[in-house]
């Protein structure tokens, strides 16, 4: 063998190498992502928690959703700064569940077919505008009702501006809590997490029973826009726990998504170095 046909072998060793490397590369960036998309959903679910037991303690939350609008506002204003910063943070911890949906398309489509792909930019797109709706929603708890409440329970006030008000809190609690936060951004977060729950059977990423667990739960939270119908339609069949019982569901199935993500990051990278030592034939 000359020394060109030897320089010849050498570049191709190295070419193919390169190849293998660049591989490895993509795919440690691609797992490091999943890694990072399951943190964001475990530390968003952990995190909504906290403001949600806060306004548990403090404002009697979920319940009072369904109370009268004068209680409503005057229990408002004895909560003071504390319960508006409490909505305030109930508005906003969710946004590594937003960050969560976004990176997660990423992480399901590479190595997908068309079909799957399509699939999840549906579910992104639907999960991304519900958890936009939700915020919005959210936030009238900070800009809008303490301001009504203000007003409510001022002693200056006559009682028909308290009517007043408590018409102008009602059509606020229906279009921004009822309509945009409780329907529209709920039924979309249960379309997402149904689509991506049937894009978990055909992902390494997850076991089947996850996917499963992500449909069951999206069946049980649907059921609670009944109790959205209620709100207009007198004695309409509700089923009084499923609005919690889905939320909950709709947690834990996050966490578990999250755990799924991480685990499978961490043995995936273990593997790298021992496909490396191949490629140099160690």
């Amino acid at each position: 063998m000359n020394l060109n046909e030897q320089s010849f072998e050498v570049y191709l060793a190295v070419l193919v190498f390169d190849q293998d490397k660049k591989k490895e590369v993509i795919k440690m960036k691609k797992l490091h992502m999943a890694q990072w998309t399951g943190i964001l959903f475990i530390l968003g679910a952990v995190l909504v928690q906290i403001p949600f037991t806060l306004l548990g303690i403090t404002f009697e939350y979920p319940q009072i959703l369904r109370e009268s609008p004068g209680r409503i506002l005057t229990r408002f204003h004895e909560g003071g700064t504390g319960l508006i910063l409490e909505w305030f943070a109930f508005a906003w911890v969710g946004l590594p569940i937003l960050l969560g949906v976004v990176m997660l398309q990423r992480v399901l489509s590479r190595g997908q077919g068309q079909g799957t792909t399509a699939l999840v930019k549906i579910a992104t797109v639907l999960g991304v505008v519900a958890l936009i709706v939700q915020i919005i929603g959210l936030l009238r708890w900070v800009f809008v009702v303490p301001v009504l409440a203000s007003i409510y329970t001022s002693p200056n006030t006559s009682p028909a501006t308290k009517e007043a008000v408590e018409v102008v809190f009602w059509a606020v609690h229906q279009f921004g809590g009822v309509l945009l936060g409780e329907h529209l951004g709920q039924l979309l977060i249960i379309c997402w997490m149904a689509l991506i729950s049937l894009t978990m059977f055909k992902s390494g990423l997850f076991k089947p029973w996850l996917g499963i667990f992500g449909l069951v739960a999206s069946g049980v939270y649907f059921t609670a826009q009944a109790e959205l119908l209620e709100t207009v339609i007198p004695n309409f069949p509700v089923i009084a726990i499923s609005g919690v019982a889905g939320s909950l569901l709709w947690l834990a199935w996050m966490v578990l998504m999250g755990i799924f993500l991480v685990r499978a990051e961490n043995k995936e990278v273990k593997e790298v170095p021992s496909k490396l030592e191949y490629a140099l034939g160690k």
